[in-house]
């Protein structure tokens, strides 16, 4: 099988090419031109053409199906070189404007939630993935190709800036090598030139995992799953709570180095009669105190077989209005997708549903 080139830095390109100038010159006709095979690198050499298409692969990942939302989302599986199958989403959150002349005010801004694992081993009671196991990790090339393929789909030119959040299938943290050098891969001014201010890293709170995230010093964000304001509900929530305690979590959230001019995001799903009612949003207040945080409420999307149900919009509001006026800064997440597979891992287990049936 063909070594995957979206897995190599430039600097690494660099160091297997000679004259090295050529890695700046494929790199960018990968990430800027969009080109599927290196006979499209017209200035690369012939020969060198040649020789690099009998090591190497552009491709890692492949499209299999999209479902398009109404709302303008849309739900990606890409199936993987060796047929593990992964799930991506773009999210449109801010729709191009013009003015009374025409002229344009703004792009469309997009965020891209992609996957770091197949599958995940954290087993969260509320999650689809984790209905499937763990498989194995991806690699640098193919988290990032994720991007670079939707952004294809979608014409997306290559100076639009999109935001990445490391939020669909697996734990980032626990592929950390691999998601800190994506991290890098997508900033790299000849690549996607998407900075790590761009980027948003989501984990379930593997601690120990957290500071080492911090210490590399990268310079993304950080989004806690946090989902639960006691130990003994997000232990029924997310098992991985008995090696990672919430107060482990605040201890390391508390560490990490965060631009001044931004906020640690706790991400907390709110499901009918679990976790939404005031004496939660008592106790999160009580749990955030002198964290530079903000909290982002998000609606239970259900799915079959879940034994959790979505949340009224007027206990959402009511929750919400407690921690503002309790100096908690808090959003609601508007829910995109309800009429295609959103939950996490929806898509997957509905298209090898389908296979199955076709197969029988």
């Amino acid at each position: 099988m063909k070594k995957n080139l979206l897995d190599l830095s430039k600097e690494e390109l660099s160091a297997v090419i000679k004259p090295s100038f050529r890695a700046k010159q494929i790199y960018q006709w990968i990430y800027h031109k969009y080109v599927n095979s290196f006979d499209e690198m017209k200035n690369i050499p012939k020969e060198m053409r040649e020789e690099l298409d009998k090591t190497y692969s552009i491709s890692p990942l492949k499209i299999v199906k999209v479902e398009s939302s109404s709302d303008g989302s849309k739900k990606y599986l890409f199936s993987l070189n060796d047929g593990y199958t992964v799930e991506s989403v773009l999210l449109p959150m801010k729709k191009e404007e013009v003015d009374e002349d025409g002229k344009l005010i703004h792009h469309t801004k997009y965020t891209i939630c992609i996957s770091s694992q197949v599958g995940c081993k954290i087993g969260c009671s509320f999650c689809l993935t984790a209905k499937e196991g763990f498989k194995r990790n991806l690699s640098a090339g193919e988290i990032t190709a994720q991007v670079l393929e939707i952004k294809k789909d979608n014409d997306i030119a290559q100076n639009r800036r999109v935001n990445i959040v490391y939020m669909g299938m697996g734990e980032p943290l626990d592929n950390i090598d691999n998601v800190s050098k994506a991290i890098k891969l997508f900033s790299d001014l000849d690549g996607l030139a998407i900075a790590p201010r761009r980027q948003t890293i989501s984990t379930s709170g593997l601690s120990t995992q957290i500071k080492k995230l911090g210490l590399m010093d990268l310079g993304v964000l950080l989004a806690i799953s946090l989902h639960a304001v006691d130990d003994e509900l997000r232990q029924k929530l997310m098992p991985i709570n008995k090696a990672y305690n919430i107060e482990s979590i605040i201890n390391a959230v508390k560490e990490f180095p965060i631009d001044a001019r931004k906020r640690v995001m706790f991400e907390y799903l709110v499901m009918k009669n679990v976790n939404d009612d005031i004496a939660s949003a008592k106790k999160l207040v009580k749990l955030l105190h002198g964290i530079k945080a903000k909290v982002n409420l998000i609606y239970f999307n259900p799915h079959v077989g879940s034994d959790f149900s979505r949340p009224t919009q007027k206990d959402v509001v009511a929750f919400q209005q407690y921690l503002i006026d309790h100096g908690v800064l808090c959003t609601i997440r508007q829910s995109k997708g309800l009429d295609i597979s959103a939950a996490c891992g929806q898509l997957k287990e509905k298209t090898d549903k389908e296979l199955k049936n076709d197969n029988a």
